[in-house]
C-alpha cells in the first residue's frame, strides 16, 4: 500500500499534486466540455452549418441567376439577330416593290405616248385626206368653171392666160 500511496502521492519536489486532486481536475475537465458541447460547441456548429447552407443556397441562386442571364442574353441575340433579318427583308421587298412600280410607271408612260403618237398620226392622216378631197373639189370647181367659160366663148392664147391667172387669184381668196 505504500507503494501505492507513494504512486498516488507525486513527490513533493515534482509540485505536490495527489491523486484526488488530479481525479477532481479530470472530472472538471470533462464536466467543462460536455457543458462546452452542449452550451457552445453545439450551437457553434448549427450556426456554422446554417452559414454553409445560406452561402451554398446563394451560390447555387447565384448560378442559377447566371445561367438565366445568359440565357436571356443568347435569346435578346437571337431576336435581334431575326429582327435585324425582319428589317433587311422589308428593305428589300420594298425596293422590289419599287423597282416593280417604276416599271410599271415607265410601260404606262410609254403606252400613253405610244398611244397619243399613233392618235396624232391618224388625226394628221384625216386631215390630210380632208385638204386632199378640198383641194380635188376646188379642182374639180374649177376645171369646171374653166370648161364652162371656154365654151361661152372662145378665146386665144392671151385671154386663156387671163383667164386661169383669175381664177387663180380668187381661189386664193378663198382660201
Amino acid at each position: 500500500m505504500q507503494l501505492l500511496a507513494g504512486g498516488l502521492v507525486i513527490q513533493a519536489a515534482i509540485g505536490g499534486l495527489q491523486g484526488g486532486d488530479m481525479a477532481f481536475a479530470i472530472v472538471s475537465f470533462l464536466i467543462l466540455l460536455a457543458l462546452l458541447k452542449k452550451f457552445a460547441w453545439g450551437p457553434l456548429m448549427n450556426k456554422m452549418e446554417e452559414r454553409e447552407n445560406h452561402i451554398a443556397n446563394e451560390i447555387d441562386t447565384a448560378e442559377k441567376n447566371r445561367a438565366e442571364a445568359e440565357k436571356a442574353a443568347r435569346e435578346a441575340n437571337e431576336q435581334l439577330k431575326a429582327t435585324r433579318q425582319e428589317a433587311q427583308q422589308i428593305i428589300e421587298d420594298a425596293k422590289k416593290a419599287g423597282t416593280e412600280q417604276e416599271r410599271t410607271i415607265i410601260e404606262a408612260a410609254n403606252e400613253a405616248a405610244a398611244r397619243i403618237k399613233k392618235s396624232a398620226e391618224e388625226d394628221i392622216a384625216r386631215e390630210k385626206e380632208k385638204a386632199v378631197e378640198a383641194l380635188q373639189a376646188q379642182v374639180a370647181t374649177l376645171s369646171v368653171q374653166i370648161a364652162t367659160k371656154v365654151i361661152e366663148k372662145e378665146i386665144n392664147a392671151e385671154d386663156q392666160e387671163q383667164l386661169i391667172s383669175e381664177y387663180i387669184k380668187e381661189v386664193g381668196e378663198e382660201q
